[in-house]
């Protein structure tokens, strides 16, 4: 017998909290595991494949024991693990349907903090490899709401050291359960290797004319596959990786590839002794690239870029171009390069698996978001190490830095300037209410055509709306998903309230501006005038009672 409880929604990256809620709470654990599984209808899980893995974080072995022993008593055939219960979330998606498994459960809390103060977090992916739709996690939700008892196998115990094949008698079961421990990186390294042209990236890294690169996997789960991968197949020498080893508290770290958290990386840049840097976050879809003297790539110039050099990258000289799509609170630097190529663009609210659909339907090949996730139609979710495959393969190809490729792509196209705002752990009472307050007032008629002054700038209001997304391929409508002003210029700002976090809420303000001429001034000098306007519209500071953002990114 269980008891319900009633904070047990799963957000757009699954079920987040701080550990001490897992840990303290009878059961906690369990009622969501539970959920899940019984989620799945009980002819599709008798008997069936679900692959297991997560980040490493603190708590991680823990949460596998329970849910060997669950799956175990909930009709699950075969569970695949990764080595020491570890796996990357692009590996995950790999193998899931490399094994054509039912679906994988994804222990992770992405780029958020571990250790036992830190957070830990839950993801349910589904037979294509990617995150669990709405209409799922909705009913994952319900049934944790009511929940009054879990089946489980309280006595079985698995190795996760130990590689290989292990199977158990249940009674009441005719066919033993098995569970398989598989090499963490071999299915997908194999994947990558179809995908790029190894023999080229290793001439690039180390051969005769090599670059000199930097990777940081931050203590997460990628250091193996930087490892595998990058050292040992394509010959960086291993002093160019470090943090590789996986640590359950990520070395006390917070394992967020930006320009504030992974500072040691930006650091030791900026001398430029190194070529090419790039840090991920613990579960691997997240990345950061860097170019010679700490050059700042952003995540919403990176994927506009790769579609503007797809080419390079032998998969799609295969598969062809079916499409490009990014987040609406991504920069609009990806609808040039599809404007240019007259190649279908897709904006969707932020979350993988509207990607996912379009892919699924043969509508979409390379996509991303702003928040440092990039990623092809190889896998259903973002992936970091591939994106810095993709940009090392654009290097190898163009014979050109980071920097000289950007500011060729900008002499192109113009230059999206960008940037996000977080103001994170603000009183969830007062930022709903400001969000509410802000569409009132940006919903009312008079409000298009209203023009702000900031200085000699001048920005008149041609649209504002609460973004809502028709899917192209099942026609489901997804509402609220952010307050859009966007300005006769193209110039954009954006309001969300985040999903991701384990307590709190995290107001986000995008802003994006479009500029073909002015196209090497600096960022936030150039973005300044909104950023004085969206915090004038939305009285963010007064109504949080903050004085500025947690990380500007």
């Amino acid at each position: 017998m269980t008891t319900p409880y009633p904070d047990q929604r799963p957000s757009t990256s699954g079920l987040r909290k701080k550990v001490f809620v897992f840990q303290s709470k009878r059961n906690y654990l369990h009622n969501f595991i539970q959920s899940i599984f019984s989620s799945i209808d009980l002819r599709d899980r008798q008997g069936s494949t679900v692959v297991v893995g997560g980040d490493g974080r603190f708590f991680n072995r823990t949460a596998i024991e329970v849910i060997v022993q669950m799956a175990a008593a909930n009709g699950v055939g075969r569970l695949i693990i990764g080595h020491h219960g570890i796996m990357s979330t692009p590996a995950i998606s790999c193998v899931i349907r490399k094994y054509k498994a039912i679906g994988g459960i994804i222990l992770t809390a992405s780029h958020n903090p571990g250790g036992p103060d830190g957070d830990f977090g839950i993801k349910f992916n589904t037979a294509n490899g990617g995150p669990a739709k709405e209409d799922l996690t909705n009913n994952i939700f319900q049934i944790s709401r009511t929940i009054e008892e879990f089946t489980i196998c309280p006595g079985l115990t698995v190795d996760l050291t130990t590689l290989g094949r292990q199977t158990f008698d249940l009674e009441n079961k005719f066919k033993p359960f098995t569970v398989e421990i598989v090499d963490t990186v071999e299915s997908y390294a194999n994947l990558l290797r179809n995908i790029f042209d190894f023999a080229a990236l290793k001439e690039l890294l180390s051969g005769e004319n090599h670059i000199k690169i930097k990777l940081d996997a931050m203590h997460g789960v990628v250091g193996p596959y930087v490892r595998r991968i990058l050292c040992e197949e394509l010959g960086c020498p291993a002093n160019s990786a470090i943090n590789c080893i996986p640590m359950e508290d990520f070395g006390g770290q917070h394992p967020d590839p930006n320009l504030t958290y992974a500072a040691d990386l930006v650091d030791s840049m900026r001398d430029g002794q190194y070529d090419f840097g790039a840090a991920f976050d613990a579960d691997g879809d997240r990345y950061m690239i860097l170019g010679k003297h700490s050059f700042f790539l952003t995540p919403s110039d990176s994927v506009a870029v790769i579609a503007d050099n797809i080419f390079c990258i032998p998969y799609f000289q295969h598969t062809g171009v079916r499409g490009f799509a990014r987040s609406m609170p991504t920069s609009a630097a990806l609808d040039r390069v599809a404007k240019a190529t007259k190649i279908e663009l897709y904006e969707t609210p932020a979350g993988w698996k509207f990607f996912g659909n379009l892919m699924d339907a043969g509508r979409l090949s390379l996509c991303g978001e702003e928040s440092s996730g990039t990623g092809g139609d190889h896998i259903r979710e973002k992936d970091g190490l591939w994106a810095v495959l993709a940009w090392l393969s654009i290097l190898a190809n163009r014979k050109q830095s980071v920097e000289d490729i950007l500011n060729d792509h900008w002499l192109k196209y113009g230059r999206n300037y960008f940037t996000r705002y977080d103001y994170e752990n603000v009183d969830i009472d007062a930022a709903c209410e400001m969000m509410e307050d802000l569409e009132i007032m940006i919903a009312d008629k008079s409000f298009v055509k209203q023009r702000f002054a900031v200085e000699d700038k001048i920005y008149q209001v041609e649209k504002a709306d609460n973004f809502e997304y028709t899917d192209p391929v099942d026609s489901t409508i997804s509402r609220n998903q952010g307050l859009r002003i966007i300005f006769t210029d193209g110039s954009r700002i954006i309001y969300r309230l985040s999903g991701t976090g384990s307590d709190g809420a995290t107001v986000r303000i995008y802003i994006d501006s479009y500029e073909k001429e002015h196209i090497f001034e600096d960022t936030q000098v150039m973005l300044a005038p909104l950023a004085t306007i969206a915090l004038k519209i939305s009285q963010l500071h007064h109504r949080t009672g903050r004085s500025g953002p947690s990380v500007i990114t």
